[in-house]
């Protein structure tokens, strides 16, 4: 059995996630995420590569968490319930990890990045959003009986795009009626006949 590593990996990431958040991006050299996390520059190097494979790791560690609380969510058999479901995770997910979702709101990973997205980033970036992908067109069928893309647009303006708007008016406290206000909002969007979508 290997030893366990004596750096922890999200030990760094959360040092790098308040470097970016407290002072911006440009903050987060390798040189300042060993300096904070207390782990030597050439285990950044080693494990990382460099400083953009610190800080893709960051954002899409932040991106993976968010999608699994997305998807668990939306285990619910009735569509406008799962549907519901997805955008309160949106809200919790703001509430139970706000360095996260700011990192998601706040900054997209060509801020973060020095050489911009590359191969390997857009392939797990893809990788994560599959699933969701997947689970909106499951529901824009269940509700209108398509996947069209209009449908699907309808779908994630109502689970997707109204719940990150609240969530990013209002944090990184939402407030305790903000819930109730987004469901009643995502329930009446999810329940227009065809989500308001011609399908002819």
């Amino acid at each position: 059995m290997a030893p366990p590593r004596k750096h922890d990996t999200d030990v760094i990431l959360d040092a790098a996630r308040a470097l970016v958040l407290g002072e911006g991006p440009r903050a987060a050299s390798v040189a300042a995420i060993a300096a904070a996390s207390g782990a030597p520059v050439g285990t950044l190097y080693h494990r990382f590569g460099n400083r953009d494979g610190v800080l893709g790791a960051l954002w899409l560690r932040a991106l993976e968490r968010f999608q699994r609380r997305a998807l668990a969510a939306a285990d619910a058999t009735d569509p406008v319930q799962a549907g519901i479901a997805m955008a309160l995770a949106t809200l919790e997910f703001g509430r139970d990890l706000p360095d996260d979702a700011g990192l998601l709101l706040g900054v997209g990973p060509a801020d973060l990045l020095d050489s911009g997205p590359d191969a390997a980033f857009r392939a797990r970036r893809d990788e994560l959003n599959a699933p969701l992908r997947a689970r909106l067109d499951h529901l824009a069928t269940a509700l209108t009986g398509t996947a069209d893309p209009r449908a699907v647009e309808a779908v994630t303006r109502a689970v997707v795009d109204l719940p990150y708007a609240a969530l990013r008016r209002h944090a990184p406290a939402p407030p305790a009626w903000l819930a109730a206000d987004l469901a009643s909002a995502v329930q009446a969007l999810l329940t227009v006949p065809n989500l308001g979508v011609r399908l002819d």
